[in-house]
């Protein structure tokens, strides 16, 4: 009995130091990834704004094949909302919405994750002109983990996981545009 009592103390304060390790533990995190396309801005920015292209680039939309997507409003304008709902664990169920889009320069939407870890995040694509027939795209992701989950940012480098699926959305949607 007493070894019990000694083993349930010690989960107990455990579980109390991860608690309070907690509250000082960073709340949000935010990722950015860039890539040169050799394109006019425009061009560029006239294939991002359609959340219906990222299907063609997107690292999390290839992931499953057999997701089904349903899409809601008008494409490359703020309402636009495309959703999708796999079995596949890695990709679960949710949807984004365009949120904003600023002509040739940016495009603002709300990622809303419901399976399998409910969420909400924001990210963006952004173009600008970086020499002639020459665009730097970037794609930045930024959310937040609510108290005590936010203990999970200690043993998980989100800079990385998110960052190198970013990147790799990036290098496909430069070779889809430049081939245009």
């Amino acid at each position: 009995m007493q070894i019990l009592l000694i083993i349930l103390s010690t989960i107990a304060v455990i579980i109390i130091l991860m608690l309070i390790l907690a509250l000082f533990v960073r709340k949000n995190y935010s990722v950015e990834r860039e890539i040169t396309v050799n394109q006019p801005s425009q061009t560029v920015f006239n294939y991002i704004k359609y959340l219906k292209n990222q299907d063609s680039f997107s690292k999390w939309a290839t992931m499953d094949p057999h997701m089904k997507k349903e899409y809601r409003g008008t494409d490359g304008t703020p309402g636009f909302v495309s959703a999708w709902d796999s079995q596949d664990k890695n990709v679960g169920k949710g949807e984004q919405e365009i949120l904003k889009v600023t002509e040739g320069q940016r495009l603002d939407f709300e990622i809303r994750f419901i399976r399998p870890f409910p969420g909400k995040s924001q990210a963006y694509m952004t173009t600008e002109s970086a020499g002639v027939n020459l665009t730097l795209v970037k794609w930045g992701f930024a959310s937040r983990m609510k108290y005590p989950t936010n203990l999970m940012l200690l043993f998980m480098n989100m800079e990385k996981m998110i960052g190198n699926d970013l990147s790799t959305g990036l290098n496909n949607m430069k070779m889809i545009t430049e081939k245009k």
